[in-house]
């Protein structure tokens, strides 16, 4: 169970969120600055690497993952002598930094673009996928992940550019070897100014179906089709990635996560397997309207099991339950009413335990929560207002239809960090860009560092745990078999070192069968650890985690 680099197994990685993390200047908005603030409270969490949402140049039609100049950074971020001293500041903590990295599309705002879309006969012509009309209209039926269609009409060129998402986010060509090139050396400048790796966005996409035929998918009710199952994880997709490896990613020997389209484990091993050359491991994104409906515990045992016997022997996992893009997860998985301490800490437990790189999203370690807001106006998230108005199309009710975009939206994850119980929360001096949680008064950073038993300390003592114990960063996983759909019973070995850990997924007491409770052993960490720890008897509370070293 050797992943290509061997010190990724040691890492834990927290994921920033740039504009929600800390504000340095007053004006509601986050930025490098208050991230260098911060960095003792991660040093101090024990987290010994940062992945940072995007900070370039954007004109912020989606929150920094549409890109104007790949080689400078956003005004409100700062600049790159900031950038330079957060890469510095964080090497001296010995914490690696992850850029996030998005090259399946950039801004209509990049000099590529607006040179390409000037003329048919430019040198960047092709560096986008451009289409003539077709009967006057869209070449095709593709649907853009944002609504309406996937394809926006340039007068200049008389032709149409495809954009997956947001029309203000045209999809790069990656047929055009030059475009290629020009990528894989603006990575390698990042490299070399200090980079430790790359996350790289919706990568799934890169290789498109040149006859571009129409989506055979059911229409939206806007009219036009998904095109996922025409575009996702392609050969030629798969190909440019294993360049990119060649170019980039192996010369360099750099951290490499791919948020991939993976709906089972052997999709998701053509990323990662070792033998491919592709990424050390990858996300795969769900859309938060499937997991929503779609997640239970006892789906999660079978994703686990098969993404573990598919990767054993020549991959690695990344393991998180929260990111930029998903539902807080102790309001989506725990309970974040009656058992919100407990279940936000059985969720760490559980994540922890699993073999793989785990991650870490901003507020996760505190147990912060989605948050809804009273009116889609009050939205920023693109995704939750095409989901009002496409439910709105359909017919919904409009309190129905914000009801379930509250539930999706991805402003979820966003609303400022929580540094105290402040008016905003210690986030920032001015008028925060997004609003902040009500419940930050109780919810927050300074109150859980005061106390012994909180999340925060949980997450602490994980970590801890992690860098002690080589049986959660280098064993084995055995899944072991329990007659509740609730229950996980988890056990890792390495050498002379073997852990059990039993996780309950209800707010229901479960029982632990007789057998597989240890006859003897040491209680490392319970979630009810405020309630005097586990009891010693073979029933887990709602929602209890214990690990034991037996």
């Amino acid at each position: 169970m050797e992943p290509t680099k061997n010190w990724i197994k040691d890492l834990v990685i927290y994921q920033v969120y740039p504009r929600s993390f800390q504000d340095s200047n007053g004006d509601g908005v986050g930025d490098i600055p208050g991230i260098i603030q911060r960095l003792d409270y991660l040093s101090d969490l024990g987290i010994n690497a940062l992945w940072l949402s995007p900070v370039y140049c954007s004109p912020n039609a989606d929150n920094g993952y549409d890109i104007s100049d790949y080689q400078e950074i956003m005004e409100e971020f700062g600049t790159m002598e900031d950038w330079e001293l957060l890469c510095s500041e964080c090497h001296q903590r010995n914490i690696k930094l992850i850029m996030d990295l998005v090259v399946n599309h950039s801004s209509d705002e990049h000099p590529w673009f607006k040179e390409s879309k000037s003329s048919r006969d430019n040198a960047r012509s092709d560096f986008y996928i451009w289409r003539d009309p077709k009967n006057g209209k869209e070449p095709n039926n593709w649907a853009s992940l944002f609504g309406g269609s996937a394809w926006e009409y340039v007068p200049e060129r008389d032709q149409y550019y495809f954009h997956l998402f947001s029309k203000k986010q045209p999809d790069l060509n990656w047929a055009n070897p030059k475009l290629r090139e020009e990528i894989f050396s603006m990575m390698e400048w990042w490299v070399k100014k200090g980079v430790d790796g790359f996350r790289v966005d919706a990568i799934s996409y890169l290789d498109k179906p040149q006859d571009f035929p129409d989506s055979p998918e059911p229409p939206q009710p806007d009219g036009y089709s998904f095109s996922a199952c025409l575009l996702s994880g392609r050969p030629g997709t798969h190909a440019y990635i294993q360049e990119m490896n060649r170019r980039v990613f192996s010369p360099y020997n750099v951290l490499t996560v791919g948020e991939v389209i993976a709906p089972d484990a052997e999709e998701l091993s053509r990323y990662v397997v070792s033998d491919r050359q592709e990424f050390d491991m990858a996300i795969p994104f769900v859309a938060p309207v499937v997991e929503i409906n779609t997640w239970s515990p006892k789906k999660w045992k079978e994703n686990i099991a098969a993404e573990y016997d598919a990767l054993k022997d020549h991959g690695w996992w990344a393991r998180f339950f929260s990111n930029h893009d998903k539902p807080r997860q102790v309001s989506l998985y725990g309970n974040d009413q009656e058992y919100w301490e407990v279940s936000a800490k059985m969720l760490a437990m559980l994540l922890h335990f699993l073999p793989g790189t785990p991650f870490v999203y901003q507020g996760e370690e505190i147990g912060m929560t989605n948050m809804c807001f009273p009116s889609i106006e009050q939205y920023n998230d693109p995704d939750a207002k095409n989901t009002y108005n496409q439910l709105l199309l359909a017919g919904t009710p409009p309190h129905e239809a914000l009801r379930q975009a509250q539930m999706i939206s991805r402003d979820n994850a966003r609303t400022p960090m929580q540094w105290d119980g402040t008016e905003n929360a210690g986030f920032t001096t001015g008028k925060p860009w997004l609003g902040i949680n009500p419940n930050h008064r109780k919810i927050n950073v300074e109150n859980q560092k005061e106390d012994p038993h909180s999340i925060y300390h949980c997450y602490k003592t994980l970590i801890d745990l992690r860098k002690k114990r080589p049986a959660l960063s280098r064993g084995d996983l055995e899944i072991l078999p329990v007659p509740a759909e609730t229950l996980f019973a988890l056990k890792r070995s390495y050498q002379d070192e073997t852990l059990l850990s039993f996780h309950n997924f209800s707010a229901e007491p479960v029982k632990i069968p007789e057998a597989l409770l240890p006859q003897s052993g040491e209680v490392l960490l319970s979630s009810y650890d405020r309630q005097g720890g586990y009891q010693g008897d073979n029933i887990l509370r709602p929602y209890e985690s214990v690990i034991f070293r037996i």
